[in-house]
């Protein structure tokens, strides 16, 4: 749409995982949007699939109040894709439902709170439905490309801490290994942050693949030192370096997995922090238990830093989409907001590099990270 055309309506959707803050942005894109541009806003209810299925709900500005410290979304949410949509047991390309629906609904503009997965698919809507699209990086994980943080992560990053917290009082009052199991299938942003913050004394991160042995040898020589408890922070993510060297060759033949970003993996395994644990505990002779912090990370009240994040982001995509300026995400780059192309943060992932400043940080403080 040519930046001349005045806004009028804006759709609303978050995907994806819940997060913390989803509901504060949402109340600053509603209250900037209508409160101080005169725009009309309509939520899109659970996701793609709501846009998909034509249902929506209103946004006015008493809509918005008393969202900025609510957990979860008003709008609910969900993983489905406009291009793999599940229809009774076939999976179909709704793109052009989604596309009528929009312009049905008289959208000058859609945003899309979530995270990666998130980005693809409004990228998908903005390249082959031709839909005026802002997003907003939400993910407790922090791997969305191209913003300093994402919003949900301090929140989730705080709780996380607070377990390790509590955690450490049992483990020394009882002289065993604690493992606690923290949120990240690829990214250890949240594992690293709460473990250093926490004070573990193993992290293990998606990034930097471990050694058992290394990983043991740490813990038998704080026992020695007299240190008879260890916590050890662990991303539900991790790989020993057998596995990083299995997956790299499973890589190059083409084996990748194929799921969205936002989409967690079917069936269940055995968690690799309970396989962890049973390693450790034979290896040291130690007592291992493990606790899995899982979805508690997600819930909740939003941190003032989140709730600050979701409002700076959340008034940028008004205002933004104000002027026309669609086709971006809005990305914290220090103290501010700024549009970053769609294109440019499509299908990419922000990981931990193992020269990050927080990894050498956690190495200073004498944290084993496994290798």
């Amino acid at each position: 749409m040519g930046k001349d055309k005045k806004v009028e309506c804006l759709g609303v959707l978050t995907s994806g995982g819940d997060c913390p803050a989803l509901n504060a942005t949402i109340r600053a894109v509603v209250k900037a949007a209508t409160g101080a541009f005169g725009i009309d806003c309509v939520g899109i209810l659970d996701g793609f699939s709501g846009l998909v299925e034509n249902r929506t709900r209103s946004l006015s500005l008493s809509d918005a109040s008393g969202l900025l410290t609510m957990g979860g979304t008003i709008l609910g949410t969900s993983r489905e894709k406009p291009q793999k949509f599940p229809v009774g047991k076939e999976i179909l390309d709704m793109t052009q439902v989604a596309v009528d629906h929009y312009n049905e609904l008289h959208l000058d503009g859609l945003v899309c709170l979530g995270g990666g997965g998130t980005q693809k698919n409004a990228y998908h809507l903005m390249t082959e439905g031709g839909l005026n699209v802002i997003t907003l990086p939400k993910t407790i994980d922090n791997d969305v490309w191209g913003t300093d943080v994402t919003f949900g992560f301090d929140t989730a990053m705080t709780i996380a801490a607070e377990a390790i917290d509590r955690l450490h009082t049992t483990a020394e009052s009882h002289h065993r290994v604690m493992a606690v199991e923290i949120m990240g299938h690829n990214a250890g942003w949240l594992t690293l942050a709460a473990g250093v913050a926490g004070g573990a004394d193993v992290i293990l991160i998606p990034e930097i693949p471990y050694s058992i042995e290394k990983v043991a040898d740490a813990i038998i020589d704080r026992n020695r030192q007299g240190k008879r408890f260890s916590i050890v922070a662990v991303a539900e993510g991790v790989m020993t370096k057998e596995e990083a060297k299995e997956a790299a060759k499973e890589a190059k033949k083409g084996k990748k997995n194929k799921k969205g970003d936002d989409e967690e993996a079917e069936g269940w395994q055995e968690p690799k922090s309970i396989r962890l644990a049973r390693q450790l505990q034979e290896l040291t002779g130690l007592e291992t238990r493990v606790t899995a912090l899982g979805h508690l990370q997600r819930g909740g009240v939003p941190t003032p830093a989140d709730r600050l994040l979701a409002s700076r982001l959340g008034t940028r995509a008004a205002e933004l989409a104000s002027k026309g300026e669609f086709g971006v995400m809005v990305a914290a780059r220090g103290e501010d907001c700024v549009p970053v192309p769609l294109e440019e943060v499509a299908g990419k992932k922000k990981v931990v590099p193992p020269d990050h400043p927080l990894v050498k940080t956690a190495r200073l403080v004498g944290v084993c990270m496994g290798d």
